[in-house]
């Protein structure tokens, strides 16, 4: 195999997975065949598109492969007629609710279904939209793959045996069902934005492309929804930094070491506008619109020095009275670091639950830097390495260690 239909290979693996399973779901009705048949197509194509050469339209070639897998797998098992007559009902006229007519967002409503528990919908959705593997998406969540693999396979078992229907769901069932949803996706684009697999890029823009992708059509849906808006500027504020968050030499750069004029000024200008959308509203926000509207105070200082940290702080206050989990509590001690200083944020953080969360050993490896004590930061850094599962990150903290005094 040549090293350019290689490239190809993975680069349609990263971009067409989660279309050709969301298709190939739609069109058989059944989330077990439609990822055989899609993993069936990609092995066909390592074996003939370096002696035919990369089709023209590389997922529709592996769809359409994937489809006739499907249709014989179904004919050898004597099950042809009344599964392809299922097939062709399930990808009949869209529903009648005005509906965005995708075949992921449908995948995404199915994954996400509240009759699965919710890390079972995340696991779930990462399979089957956000393309992950079992080992990745266990190393995400901090168990054993064949835990996972077992969790998912459930998952599938159970959205069968309930028959829980391939659609987005009716404009009735939508406010109770986007919540679950947006979760997920703030999920798939996190794991984008910093993924947790050591053995992948860092940064993987196909998820977070997809992540936003998918929010842009769930607020086609509930363009109302102050959440919805929220998770979008979250997002597109987010990405915005994104050719700047790592060095030529593939290392984490903090937000207060980037280069600001490298930030995609469009997508900040978007998710400007929709945080002043919602802050014109006057109705009170949600978890993500407060998170968008943190990140709309980082976007618009024009150097690090400049950032508004009393606002800041203001925002996490608001927040943690929504969600005081340990980590938003983290996040808010770094916060007030910048404005008490970092006495004031370490007697913050040692009090957190968080002796497994690689974040929590590297934000307090800083703060005792700045305050001089090396020894402890250097045993900080350490556990902060240990833990981190991310190459650029870990590449920056053993370099912030390595920079401390003897």
């Amino acid at each position: 195999m040549t090293a350019d239909v290689d490239a190809a290979i993975t680069r349609a693996h990263r971009e067409q997975w989660s279309r050709v399973v969301a298709t190939l779901a739609r069109r058989f009705g059944d989330l077990d065949v439609a990822e055989e048949m899609a993993a069936e197509a990609f092995a066909t194509a390592v074996e003939r598109w370096p002696l035919d050469g990369v089709p023209p339209n590389p997922g529709g070639w592996l769809t359409t492969t994937g489809y006739r897998k499907g249709i014989d797998r179904l004919r050898r098992e004597g099950r042809r007629d009344a599964k392809h007559q299922e097939a062709l009902m399930l990808s009949g006229p869209a529903e009648p609710l005005g509906a965005v007519d995708d075949d992921r967002l449908r995948l995404l409503f199915t994954c996400c279904h509240p009759a699965l528990a919710t890390e079972t919908r995340v696991a779930l959705t990462l399979r089957m939209v956000g393309g992950l593997t079992v080992p990745e998406i266990a190393r995400a969540f901090l168990v054993q793959e064949s835990a996972m693999a077992r969790r998912i396979t459930r998952a599938k078992s159970k959205i069968a045996a309930a028959r829980i229907p391939y659609r987005v769901p009716s404009r009735e069932d939508l406010p109770g069902r986007v919540a679950g949803v947006l979760a997920v996706l703030y999920l798939v684009f996190n794991e984008g934005y910093l993924a947790s697999d050591p053995e992948q890029d860092p940064i993987r823009s196909d998820l977070t492309a997809e992540a936003i992708r998918l929010t842009r059509l769930v607020r086609e849906l509930l363009p109302d929804d102050g959440e919805v808006t929220g998770l979008l500027a979250l997002m597109v504020l987010t990405e915005a930094r994104r050719t700047a968050r790592l060095s030529a030499g593939g290392e984490l750069v903090t937000l207060g070491e980037q280069d600001r004029g490298a930030w995609d000024r469009d997508l900040i200008a978007e998710g400007h506008a929709l945080v002043r959308e919602r802050l014109a509203s006057g109705e009170a926000p949600g978890r993500f619109q407060i998170l968008a509207a943190i990140n709309a105070v980082h976007t618009a200082a024009r150097d690090a020095r400049d950032t508004d940290w009393s606002q800041v702080v203001a925002l996490y206050d608001q927040l943690v009275r929504l969600d005081a989990s340990p980590i938003v509590r983290l996040n808010r001690a770094v916060a007030v670091a910048e404005m008490d200083g970092p006495d004031v944020a370490l007697a913050l953080v040692d009090g957190l639950p968080l002796e497994g969360y690689h974040a929590f050993h590297a934000t307090r490896a800083d703060l005792l830097r700045r305050l001089g004590r090396s020894a402890q930061a250097r045993a900080a850094y350490d556990r902060a390495i240990e833990l981190a599962g991310n190459t650029a990150e870990r590449a920056y903290l053993t370099r912030r260690r390595d920079q401390l005094a003897p």
